[in-house]
C-alpha cells in the first residue's frame, strides 16, 4: 500500500444542491467521486467538469434510492468496478409541506425510505470499507432534527432519526479511525423548497438563505475535523440549542407558526 492511497468519496444525491456543491469540496482535497442520484445527464455534465477542474476520476452511477433494494444495488455496482471508499456523503434526500392529515401517503413513504432506511442501508453496506480505510461518514440531517415540525411532520421525523443515528454510531466507532458528522442545516438555497412544495411557507418566503455551496464547504470542513454534530450558522445553532429549554409544546407552537403556509395578500 502506497503512503498516499487514492481516496474515493461516494456521494447521494449529488445532482444537484448541497450534493453537486459537496462534490466539488471532495473533489478539490484530491478525491475520486461517485456521484449516485436518478438525474444521470445533470451528474454526468457535473462530473465531466469536475474531471476537467480537478483533474480526478469521477464516476457516474444511476441510482433510485427511494426503492428498498435501490442502496445495495448501488453497492453491487461500486464493488462490481472494485472501488473501495473512504468517504461516504448520505446526502440524498427531500421534504413534503402540507397538513399530514391531507397529504399524500405515497410520498411520504418514499421519503421515509430515502431519508432513513437507505441512510441506514448505505451505512451498513460501505462500513467495512470506511473501518479499512479509516474513512469519513457523513449523514445531510437538518436543523429540524432538534424539534417536531408540524406542516412538514414526516420530514423533520426522518431528519431526528438521522440525528439520532449518526450521534450513536459515532460512539460506536470510536477508536476506529471513522469519523461520523451530522450536517444539520438550516434552510438552505438548493431547490428543496422547490420539491417540498413549500416556497410559500413562511419558513422560507422573502428570507435570503445561505447557499448551497456556503452550507456544504463548512459541512465538508466540519467531516474532515471529525465533528459529530454540524450546525451551520450561528442563528440556526443558537436556535437549535434553545430547544433543549423550552417546553416543547411551546417549541412545536413555534415552529407551527414560522413553518405555517403564507397566505397571499388580497
Amino acid at each position: 500500500m502506497t503512503s498516499n492511497p487514492t481516496k474515493t468519496a461516494l456521494i447521494t444525491g449529488a445532482s444537484s444542491g448541497i450534493g453537486k456543491a459537496l462534490a466539488s469540496e471532495f473533489a478539490k482535497d484530491g478525491y475520486n467521486l461517485v456521484l449516485a442520484a436518478r438525474g444521470v445527464a445533470k451528474m454526468q455534465a457535473l462530473a465531466d467538469d469536475i474531471q476537467r477542474r480537478y483533474k480526478v476520476t469521477v464516476t457516474v452511477m444511476g441510482a433510485d434510492l427511494e426503492t428498498h433494494e435501490g442502496a445495495a444495488r448501488l453497492h453491487a455496482d461500486i464493488k462490481a468496478q472494485g472501488i473501495t471508499l473512504s468517504a461516504l456523503a448520505n446526502n440524498a434526500g427531500y421534504g413534503t409541506f402540507g397538513e399530514f392529515s391531507t397529504s399524500a401517503l405515497m410520498p411520504e413513504l418514499a421519503m421515509m425510505q430515502l431519508n432513513m432506511n437507505t441512510v441506514v442501508s448505505l451505512s451498513k453496506l460501505f462500513l467495512p470499507d470506511l473501518i479499512a480505510t479509516k474513512g469519513k461518514l457523513l449523514n445531510t440531517a437538518s436543523t429540524a432534527a432538534f424539534q417536531p415540525g408540524p406542516y412538514m411532520a414526516v420530514y423533520y421525523a426522518t431528519k431526528a432519526f438521522v440525528l439520532s443515528f449518526s450521534e450513536a454510531i459515532a460512539a460506536e466507532l470510536e477508536g476506529t479511525g471513522v469519523t461520523v458528522t451530522a450536517l444539520c442545516p438550516g434552510p438552505t438555497a438548493s431547490g428543496f423548497q422547490d420539491k417540498a412544495d413549500m416556497l410559500d411557507s413562511a419558513l422560507v418566503k422573502g428570507k435570503k438563505l445561505p447557499t448551497s455551496e456556503e452550507v456544504a464547504a463548512a459541512g465538508y470542513r466540519a467531516m474532515q475535523r471529525g465533528q459529530r454534530v454540524y450546525v451551520p450558522g450561528t442563528m440556526n445553532w443558537v436556535m437549535a440549542q434553545s430547544v433543549r429549554f423550552t417546553p416543547r409544546n411551546i417549541v412545536t407552537m413555534m415552529v407551527k407558526m414560522m413553518s405555517r403556509p403564507v397566505q397571499a395578500a388580497h
